[in-house]
């Protein structure tokens, strides 16, 4: 049975909670599907100083998110929102979870 190409094409959406803009990211991110992200992160750190990245529709993610998110936590307070499990464990193995404030869901990225 073949799968649906786009199933995990990457897809980023903006919204707000709690005053702190919320950067809803789905799908696969890597060099060549980062840029969208990238850009909105970057938007968004631009405007505030708090920005929560909520992970949990993340089916793939390698160097280059790993890459932006720390590029990121350098400008701004960067909270990551319930990880999918390949990118918690990413973040584990690689350590940047101690360097990055990883929360278990959005309301808690937002208000802690």
């Amino acid at each position: 049975m073949s799968r649906p190409q786009d199933l995990d094409q990457a897809s980023v959406v903006l919204y707000e909670r709690c005053g702190v803009p919320v950067v809803g990211v789905r799908g696969e991110f890597d060099l060549h599907s980062i840029t969208p992200l990238s850009q909105a992160l970057g938007t968004a750190a631009r405007e505030h100083t708090k920005v929560v990245l909520e992970a949990s529709g993340t089916t793939f993610a390698d160097s280059a998110l790993l890459n932006l998110l720390i590029l990121t936590q350098r400008s701004v307070d960067l909270r990551v929102a319930a990880p999918a499990r390949q990118l918690r464990r990413l973040l584990e193995i690689t350590g940047v979870d101690a360097v990055l404030k990883v929360r278990s869901t959005v309301e808690e990225a937002a208000t802690c």
